[in-house]
């Protein structure tokens, strides 16, 4: 297939259509109503596997599904807080040594003309195995995106695809993926149970059906333990909150 600048041409047509498919999705995507969906079918505090509602795809958690401690998190790739918040959430996992695993749940902000698209593609990296490495690429790589126009969102999602497969994804089946149903699902599912659980904002975390509250004053009680907090918002003071919230749910 012939390639222009490591891209092919028909994944160009592809993105075009992309743009037009997420321009009438968005609406959709962000109501979140999923009004044939039987939410109560579901756990919103553990992890959910594929189903027909999420499009067949399941939750993705970063660090260890099957740890003891699972804290969940709402987010939205063009939320300058969930950027800052996600090398310090990626920390405190890797420093906890598998017991925490943080569940990521899409919750788009209407304002944010380029959070539908930047979760579409997380999705579709997703498909393909890569779903952690470009999460993260979108949060460090926010400024470049976050205001782009249609045609040079897509041209940097490309990209950003191409250097976390190191050039073996499938670029023609991320841009098929990216503009799927199945994808319009998924994030309309997740944004179906925040809406239900009541998210104000973005980025969200919840122990226990409990809300932490990363940037000003909370409390959470955990195995009848009170964990207080002024604030949450440096990443210091988050990943010790985290480490706190774990150690009590443990009962270490």
């Amino acid at each position: 297939m012939k390639k222009v600048r490591g891209f092919s041409v028909v994944g160009a047509i592809i993105g075009v259509a992309v743009v037009a498919f997420l321009a009438i999705a968005t609406y959709f995507i962000v109501d979140g109503n999923n009004k044939a969906t039987d939410f109560g079918e579901y756990n919103f505090y553990s992890v959910i596997e594929p189903t027909k509602d999420n499009g067949n795809i399941g939750d993705h958690v970063k660090g260890n599904a099957d740890a003891p401690v699972l804290i969940f998190e709402y987010a939205d790739y063009q939320c300058p807080g969930c950027a800052s918040i996600n090398p310090r959430v990626n920390k405190a996992i890797e420093e906890l040594d598998g017991k925490l695993g943080v569940v990521y749940r899409s919750f788009l902000l209407s304002y944010h003309q380029n959070g539908t698209a930047a979760a579409s593609a997380a999705e579709a990296a997703g498909l393909q195995g890569y779903w952690k490495p470009y999460a993260d690429k979108l949060f460090e790589e926010q400024a470049e995106w976050e205001y782009a126009s249609a045609s040079e969102r897509t041209a940097l999602f490309d990209k950003y695809f191409e250097e976390v497969t190191d050039g073996k994804g499938d670029m023609d089946k991320f841009n098929k993926d990216l503009a799927s149903e199945a994808v319009s699902k998924k994030i309309s599912f997740d944004m179906g149970i925040g809406k239900r659980i009541d998210v104000g904002g973005t980025p969200a975390f919840y122990i226990d059906g409990q809300l932490i509250q990363w940037g000003s004053a909370g409390e959470v009680t955990v195995n009848d333990k009170k964990i207080s907090w002024e604030s949450a918002r440096s990443g210091d003071d988050f990943i010790k909150l985290l480490k706190d919230i774990v150690t009590a749910k443990l009962g270490e």
